[in-house]
């Protein structure tokens, strides 16, 4: 066990590490709209530059300098160390979840399943970077959204890209396994559905370029000037007129996907795995960020007030893009019963200790609820066969052949359970009931 997984927990240990430091440059400069690379670590104090193995090294450096600026001696934050250590501490507890689980501990081995341990990491290190970024990417968004009511889109963009990226490195290395061929962590897409995620992505660039060139304008462009000083909301009275804005930047967007399923839909055969595995990301990145943008289009129409925020919009299309289309359908049901119990928690906090009622934004639990779903997808797979027994929950699997004989052709169909079998993990594997 040691030598199989002891070099990789070291090194993942060290990359989360130097993540965890980098996260901790993220976190102070995007608010201020700071380059993440100009200028080079400093002390704040006395303007010393930092140097890489010695003042800055992540975690060993705050401790050699014993939590002082070596230059003026000005006290150092421990919140840089405890940060890199916590996403350490993390990167090592997700790949003891994947990479190290076993049938006998049914918990986790759910939670990850048969895919990610047939893999192990030499195999499987695209998958696991991508699911690690989304979530260091979450606890930075969370961060900055819950002091500035703001979620920097360069974040959710970086995950996005890293994901897509990332996936179809992961369906050109993987090992083969299983008897649909290659299985496969989340769901895959057959030729219709890969086509409305291109297209729609095409979509998007075309409506980005038309806004660069002024053809488009973007929202809320006159938000700033309703701000009151030294608050971060404003009571802004043009909400339902932005929503039109919305709409134009999305016509291109929603023209394209369904181009693109007109054309891809009449292929005969299975694309090609790494036209699946880059659809299927693709796809749950249209799928997570169209579901909240259609709910804040249609809350703010309704209400007269922006609804949700457009940085919420981007973190579950990250998610999608990491998770596929089918989480974050759940994860979008499961942030409200969490914004509640934060409502709840803060009123009862208010009246006991007579302080004022902090808000919280809808990012943070949409993270939360990312998280909550992740870990908890036993309960998810347990709850899906109780209260949907007749229908098939989505799985993951690149398929060497589609079942059409219904003419399900939009995604790649799901291999049928029998009543003794479950899904491990609600992507690939089977065990025995």
């Amino acid at each position: 066990m040691f030598m199989t997984h002891g070099p990789w927990i070291a090194f993942v240990f060290v990359l989360g590490a130097c993540v965890g430091s980098f996260i901790n440059v993220v976190n102070w400069r995007l608010p201020l709209g700071m380059s993440l690379s100009q200028p080079p670590s400093r002390c704040p104090v006395c303007g010393g530059r930092l140097r890489f193995f010695r003042e800055n090294l992540p975690i060993l450096g705050w401790i050699i300098l014993r939590g002082k600026c070596r230059y003026c001696r000005a006290p150092i934050s421990p919140v840089y160390p405890i940060v890199e250590l916590a996403v350490a501490l993390a990167f090592v507890g997700l790949y003891v979840c994947l990479f190290m689980s076993t049938p006998s501990e049914s918990w986790w081995w759910e939670v990850g399943g048969r895919w990610w341990t047939t893999q192990q990491f030499a195999l499987g290190w695209p998958a696991y970077i991508a699911v690690a970024f989304l979530f260091t990417g979450l606890f930075a968004m969370t961060v900055i959204d819950a002091r500035t009511f703001m979620i920097p889109l360069a974040i959710p963009v970086f995950v996005t890209c890293a994901a897509v990226v990332l996936w179809l490195l992961q369906a050109l290395i993987a090992r083969h396994s299983g008897p649909s061929g290659l299985n496969w962590p989340i769901p895959a897409t057959g030729w219709g559905a890969s086509g409305a995620a291109l297209g729609g992505v095409v979509g998007l660039g075309v409506s980005m370029v038309l806004q660069a060139l002024g053809v488009l304008r973007p929202s809320f462009l006159d938000y700033s000037e309703y701000v009151p000083e030294g608050e971060v909301l404003a009571e802004y009275p043009h909400a339902r007129r932005e929503m039109g804005v919305e709409f134009l930047f999305l016509v291109p967007i929603l023209s394209a996907a369904v181009v693109g399923w007109l054309v891809f839909r009449g292929i005969e055969g299975v694309p090609p795995r790494w036209l699946q595995a880059a659809g299927g990301s693709l796809l749950g990145y249209m799928v997570g960020g169209g579901i909240v943008w259609a709910v804040r289009m249609l809350g703010t129409l309704a209400f007269g007030r922006e609804a949700m925020g457009l940085g919420d919009v981007h973190l579950l299309a990250a998610v999608g893009a990491v998770f596929g289309w089918f989480l974050p359908i759940v994860i979008f049901f499961v942030a409200p019963f969490l914004g509640l119990a934060w409502t709840a928690a803060a009123t009862l906090g208010n009246r006991l200790r007579g302080g004022i009622k902090r808000e919280l934004p809808y990012g943070p639990h949409l993270a939360v609820a990312t998280l909550l779903v992740f870990l908890g997808r036993p309960v998810l797979i347990d709850g899906w066969r109780i209260l949907l027994p007749t229908v098939e929950m989505p799985v993951g699997g690149l398929a060497e052949t589609v079942d059409n004989s219904d003419h399900w052709t939009g995604t790649l169909k799901p291999v049928s359970m029998p009543s003794d079998v479950r899904w491990t993990t609600g992507t690939e594997g089977m065990t025995e009931r």
